[in-house]
C-alpha cells in the first residue's frame, strides 16, 4: 500500500513537471525569448514553488538535486512544446490551462510532503499553496511580469486552499490516490472555471 502511494505520488510530481514546463515555455514564447532562455524559464517555473518548499522545512538537497530525472523530464519536455507549438492557436489560453493543471499537481505534492514532516493542517495547505504558486511567481518576475498570486484580477492562492481544504475534509474519508485526484483536479478546475469567468477578489 505504502509502495502504491508512493508510486501514485511521483506521477503526480511528474505530471506536475511536465505541466509547468509547459506553461513556462508558452510564457517564454510569448516574450520571443531564445531557446536558452525558454529552457530557463520552463525549469524555474517547475522546480521554484519545490525549492522554496523544500528550503522552508530544510529538505536539503532539494529534490530536483537529488533526482535528475526532473531535469531530463523538463528537457524533454521543453523540447517537445516547441516542436508542437505551431499546433496550437492561442498561447494565453494554453499557458493558462497547464499552470492551472501544473497548479492542482504541485499543491497536492505539497502538502503531502508537510504531512510526511508531521505539519498540521493549515501548515500543509500553506507549504501546498507555496508548492503550487511559487514556480509561477519566478516565472513572471523573471518575464516581467506582475505575478498572478500578487494582484486581485485573478484566483490564484485562493484555487490552492479551496483545493487544501477539499483533500483534509475527504482525508480518512476516501483512499489516498482518490483524495489527492479529487484535490489536485478542485484547484485545477477552480482555476479554469475563475479565469473564464473573471471571478476575481475584490481590489484595494
Amino acid at each position: 500500500m505504502i509502495a502504491s502511494l508512493a508510486t501514485f505520488s511521483s506521477v503526480i510530481e511528474t505530471l506536475g513537471i511536465v505541466a509547468f514546463a509547459m506553461s513556462g515555455v508558452f510564457a517564454a514564447l510569448g516574450k520571443k525569448l531564445d531557446m536558452f532562455g525558454v529552457l530557463v524559464i520552463a525549469f524555474v517555473t517547475s522546480v521554484g514553488g519545490g525549492t522554496v518548499r523544500d528550503l522552508l522545512i530544510g529538505a536539503t538537497p532539494v529534490a530536483w538535486l537529488k533526482d535528475t530525472h526532473t531535469l531530463q523530464i523538463i528537457l524533454v519536455t521543453t523540447i517537445l512544446t516547441l516542436l508542437l507549438r505551431k499546433r496550437i492557436g492561442n498561447f494565453q489560453r494554453t499557458l493558462m490551462v497547464f499552470d492551472a493543471l501544473g497548479l492542482g499537481l504541485f499543491t497536492v505534492i505539497g502538502i503531502q510532503k508537510g504531512l510526511a514532516f508531521g505539519l498540521n493542517p493549515g501548515v500543509c495547505v500553506a507549504l501546498g499553496t507555496i508548492s503550487g504558486c511559487f514556480g509561477g511567481v519566478v516565472r513572471d518576475i523573471l518575464l516581467n511580469h506582475i505575478p498572478a498570486l500578487f494582484h486581485a484580477k485573478e484566483l490564484y492562492a485562493t484555487t490552492c486552499i479551496a483545493g487544501g481544504t477539499v483533500y483534509f475534509l475527504l482525508n480518512g474519508v476516501l483512499d489516498q490516490e482518490a483524495v489527492q485526484t479529487i484535490a489536485a483536479l478542485v484547484i485545477s478546475s477552480f482555476r479554469i472555471i475563475s479565469y473564464l469567468r473573471k471571478w476575481h477578489l475584490p481590489s484595494l
